[in-house]
């Protein structure tokens, strides 16, 4: 599609935006938005924790552990790939709000199909359409959060917000014990995945009362409203910190668009973006493989090698927990020792560990304890980086392709790293040699370590930098 122009506005919506306080208004961003990426976490780590229980004689499906570990996982990740850039593509055209809105009823309906399947083609079938509403949500939050939250607490934010993920692979693992366990094999599974609609309806109320984002409004002419809407939001924020905000000195004049052609978009990160764009493939790719190829399949590590299928959710947890802390403990390194030192020393940091594992696990010294120790280290850096890649991608590219953009490169990576990997490291742990398991550890920290070296070469140093310095929009007028 062409490009369809409007008018041309002088504005300091970014700027007044930026030099916000926090507030009471930045914290419902976060509850409305930022919480999916628990649901995401339920739905990931839920699936990895019933495959055994799922492939029983009883369960109400026929259906093996291989297959759920592997078609299943393959096929949510395959759904995620589409969805988003599906979804990233209608983000950037008709705003943020509508789609998040709209990705999150397409997962609320999948999921409570999910747990209502009665045969394999189902399942696999709901299981697709699930992640093809999580994936539309990547897209266009991120892109939301970002044009939210002030500059100088974007990159904690938006680590913490992501890192969130590991709070429902907790809830989600700790879930399945009782369900497991109490429940009949043809119901508690079925239970989990309704608890996972209960949430998202939360979620949604919540949601309904988050903006649109004023710097897409006013890109796509809807100036007016985007003024509006900001002294609204500098009226609630000065009533409660009790002072008066000083209007800022930056403005940006914009030549304002309805849409923008997928021709501009590709030209945009090919041409113009080159290294940027390299940059994103290789942090995705890195993350991907580490977490859909591996973590798909700890419940099945744990039933093969050590004979452990009710109670993996509490090895789960641990592993989940270790997760979440490095988000949390580490996220504002990113906004003060700078993005190109924390990503590369997390991607990095991780990638060697991970091969330590490997060969501990490879030797048969590990036990189920030791093993789950050992990953909750590794994935305390790995989760800071690859939370630290959608703050990337996110950052780096233009206001009028951010969206597409975080779509194209979280598809890209996950389908290469999620759809691939889950299907060949089924297969190798099921083999039932530790050697194939390790082979399975040393592919993604191999990975994860190039990525970092890419990023020590080509990252952008974009802390307390405006979105609009990070990348200028395609839309800003010659000075």
């Amino acid at each position: 599609m062409s490009d369809v122009r409007t008018g041309t506005v002088t504005t300091r919506v970014p700027a007044r935006l930026d030099r916000l306080p926090w507030s009471r208004w930045h914290w419902m961003i976060i509850i409305g938005l930022g919480t999916v990426w628990i649901l995401d976490g339920l739905e990931v780590t839920i699936i990895g924790n019933l495959s055994a229980q799922l492939a029983k004689d009883g369960s109400g499906l026929e259906i093996t552990q291989t297959q759920v570990a592997g078609t299943a996982a393959a096929l949510y990740v395959a759904g995620a790939c589409l969805g988003a850039l599906f979804f990233g593509w209608l983000t950037d055209r008709f705003g943020r709000k509508k789609l998040f809105i709209i990705t999150m009823i397409v997962y609320l309906v999948a999921t409570a199909a999910t747990a209502l399947s009665f045969s394999a083609w189902w399942f696999f079938l709901f299981r697709f359409l699930t992640g093809f509403g999580i994936g539309g949500e990547y897209a266009a939050i991120n892109s939301a959060i970002d044009e939210l939250i002030p500059s100088r607490h974007r990159g904690r934010i938006d680590i913490i917000i992501n890192g969130s993920y590991w709070l429902g692979a907790a809830g989600g693992a700790l879930l399945t014990v009782p369900l497991l366990n109490n429940f009949a094999v043809n119901v508690g599974w079925r239970i989990a995945f309704g608890l996972g609609v209960v949430l998202g309806l939360g979620i949604l109320i919540v949601r309904r009362h988050v903006p649109e984002s004023p710097r897409w409004l006013f890109i796509h002419g809807r100036d007016r409203e985007a003024e509006e809407l900001v002294d609204g939001i500098e009226e609630e924020v000065e009533r409660e910190k009790g002072v008066r905000l000083e209007e800022p000195p930056q403005s940006m004049t914009i030549h304002q668009r309805r849409s923008i052609g997928f021709g501009q978009i590709a030209h945009t990160m090919v041409a113009r973006y080159p290294k940027r764009t390299i940059l994103g493939f290789s942090l995705f790719i890195g993350q991907a493989f580490l977490y859909n190829a591996i973590t798909f399949g700890y419940a099945q590590i744990l039933s093969t090698f050590f004979k452990i299928d009710t109670s993996t959710g509490y090895f789960f947890a641990v592993i989940a927990v270790g997760n979440f802390l490095g988000p949390l403990l580490l996220g504002r390194l990113f906004d003060t020792v700078g993005r190109v030192p924390m990503i590369s020393g997390t991607y990095i940091g991780s990638g060697v560990l991970l091969l330590g594992t490997a060969w501990l696990f490879n030797q048969g010294v590990l036990t189920a304890v030791t093993l789950t120790a050992c990953w909750c280290v590794v994935l305390f850096f790995a989760s800071a980086g690859a939370s630290a890649a959608y703050l990337t991608v996110s950052e780096i590219f233009p206001m009028e392709t951010r969206a597409m953009a975080i779509a194209f490169f979280y598809a890209i990576g996950t389908f290469v790293g999620g759809i691939a990997g889950p299907l060949v490291f089924a297969n190798l742990v099921e083999s039932g040699r530790p050697g194939d398991t390790a082979l399975a550890f040393s592919i993604g920290a191999i990975l994860m370590i190039a990525a970092g070296l890419v990023e020590m070469f080509l990252g952008v140093k974009a802390e307390g930098k405006s979105l609009e310095d990070i990348a200028e929009p395609l839309s800003a007028a010659s000075t």
